[in-house]
């Protein structure tokens, strides 16, 4: 899934303005300006366009994390580059402070059915035999759900 789209769902689930935005993304790139954060947030096929990086949206992520739950004690662990939607997955199940009936309801409320079992394959180390990728449709779904219970509480 492409880095702008999940960019662009988070801004809308918790409607935030291209200033609260580029404030969540000038720790991560000081240089950022409002024409290329208009050309991450615009559609593939527009001519404005400008794809985003793994570095960025992992630390607009992080940023993210911070912002909703406060820093953690300690330092922050890196996060692994180049970025998967497992990841992206467990960084937003983190920033909205999930847990897993959370999860369960959330693909529920977009007619998704994901049983415990997969859910938690989704969030263990590549390395486990049990692990599961997240596909692109997977996550869509995701983003979709936390949308629509998340949207109203960021009116």
């Amino acid at each position: 899934m492409l880095n702008n789209d999940v960019l662009r769902s988070v801004r809308y689930t918790l409607n935030m303005s291209d200033n609260a935005l580029l404030a969540l993304l000038r720790d991560v790139a000081p240089e950022l300006d409002l024409a290329t954060l208009r050309g991450y947030l615009a559609g593939e096929d527009d001519a404005f366009f400008v794809p985003m990086n793994d570095e960025l949206l992992a630390g607009f992520l992080d940023n993210l994390i911070v912002l909703r739950r406060g820093p953690a004690p300690g330092p922050a662990p890196a996060t692994a580059l180049p970025l998967t939607n497992n990841t992206v997955l467990k960084k937003l199940r983190v920033a909205f402070n999930l847990h897993e009936a959370d999860l369960i309801d959330i693909f529920a409320s977009v007619e998704s059915r994901v049983a415990r079992p997969e859910l938690s394959a989704l969030f263990r180390k590549e390395s486990s035999s049990n692990y599961r990728a997240c596909g692109d449709q997977l996550l869509r779904q995701f983003l979709k759900g936390l949308a629509l219970r998340f949207r109203a509480e960021a009116g």
